[in-house]
Order: C-alpha cells, then structure tokens, then sequence
C-alpha cells in the first residue's frame, strides 16, 4: 500500500493533540494506505511535544520532530515535508491540530490522488457542498476574499486557495523545490498551491465542512490575513522572472 504522511504542525495543541492523532489513525485504517503521523512541535510552552512523545512511544505509526522555536506554519510544514520524504511518503497530508479540519475527511481527501485522478486534492469550503460553521461575518469575509483576491491576481481557477487541508503526491513536493518557497504563514497555502499549477500538476477540490477550533487560541490574526496584499502580487512576480529565465536558458541552449 502507498504509504501517507500526515503532518501535524503544532504549537500549544496540549488539549488537541492526544485526541487529533487518534482520529487521523482511525480515518487512515479507513483508507487503503500505510499511515502514518508526524507531529511537528515549535517547542510549544504547554507541553504539547512531550505528550506527542508519548503518543510515538506507544504507537509506531506517531513520529514527532521537535522543531526547536516557532519558526511559523510554512517553516513547520516544509520541514515536515522533508522528513516523511526521507522516510519514503507517498502521499503527504497537511492538516490543522485543532479539529477544524474533521479527520473523518482523509479518506475523501486521499482519494483523488490515490485514483491518479490529481496531483493535489485541497479540502475546498468554496466548492459545491463545502461550508464553514461557527465563524462570524468578518472572518468569513477575510477568507472568502482572500482566496478571490489571490485566484484573480494569480490568475488560477482554485476557489479555495487559503485553505490548509490538503494532500500532495510525494512527485508534486519533489518537484515545486521547496527550498524556494518563501511565504510562512497565511499566503504559505496559496504560494504550495500556485507551485504546483505552474508545474503542470492537476489540483482536485474535495467539499468539505470546516468547523472553528473547540479548543485552544486560533493563530490567525489580522496581520497574517493582510500579509497576502503584498505577497501574492509578489508569487505571480517571481513566477514569470523563473518564467523568463527559463525561456532565456532553453534558447540559449537552443544556440549551442
């Protein structure tokens, strides 16, 4: 069976974590896969990295990275991705540790991948059954514009380009060089996406229902939010500098 990754980045989770990687094994034995989870902990000051300790004592399936201190989403993600690339990922999921995304998902989400029907599979809010619950008009408003903002300055026809439940092909990590990837936190999520369209790789849209966090504190906050006014228009940039780079070496090729 193709073996699947799901990477938890986690940063004062106590209350979340013990109960999260539960139910993501569950929904794993659902779904024709070897999974696995690998909690990635900024030194979290409660104590989320010790209970993740224990979790991978007891159960083989639990790996944790001690992160060293809070270096951001993007920053915690990609290390992530790294390291279950090193241990032979197929498939790779990303994943909030609060609940927000329902781990009965996964199977839904790993399925179009596993099909080869796409290279991505986003769980979409915008998509025809998808929803959001518990979230009041502003927030609502700050990512449903988001995501329209980023897909009209990008140029792109994902609706749900903001959203963090997603799961890659280990082929589509390998190929976006991650190394380049610059955006850490909110715009993290839109520049993956962008990465992997430009490369050619088809991204699928699984309706999902995103509930708010039970418990613990949200980490959004406005400056996050406001951060993709600048960084998107600087993704679409930097992509047709690479654009033309390429251009410029595959003529250049083309003349020797």
């Amino acid at each position: 069976m193709p073996s699947a990754w799901v990477i938890l980045p986690t940063y004062n989770e106590a209350e979340n974590v013990e109960r999260l990687v539960a139910a993501v094994l569950a929904a794993l034995d659902d779904a024709p896969v070897d999974g696995h989870v690998l909690v990635v902990d900024d030194d979290s000051p409660d104590g989320t990295g010790a209970i993740a300790d224990g979790l991978a004592a007891a159960d083989p399936r639990v790996v944790v990275r001690h992160n060293g201190p809070k270096h951001g989403l993007g920053r915690a993600y990609l290390a992530g991705f790294r390291q279950a690339l090193a241990a032979g990922a197929d498939l790779l999921v990303e994943m909030d540790c609060d609940f927000s995304h329902d781990p009965a998902d996964l199977p839904r989400l790993l399925a179009p991948v596993l099909a080869g029907t796409a290279d991505v599979a986003l769980g979409s809010r915008y998509v025809e059954g998808g929803a959001i619950e518990d979230w009041g008009p502003a927030r609502r408003l700050i990512s449903a514009g988001g995501s329209r903002y980023a897909r009209m300055v990008l140029g792109v026809d994902v609706r749900d380009l903001t959203g963090g439940f997603k799961c890659f092909s280990a082929d589509v990590l390998r190929a976006i060089d991650l190394d380049g990837v610059r955006a850490n936190g909110y715009v993290f999520q839109i520049e993956m996406t962008f990465r992997a369209l430009r490369a050619g790789y088809v991204v699928a849209e699984v309706p999902i229902v995103f509930r708010d966090r039970r418990l613990g504190a949200s980490k959004m906050t406005a400056r996050v939010a406001l951060e993709a006014a600048w960084k998107v228009p600087a993704l679409r940039l930097a992509a047709g500098v690479r654009r033309r780079r390429a251009a410029r070496a595959g003529t250049g090729r083309a003349h020797r």
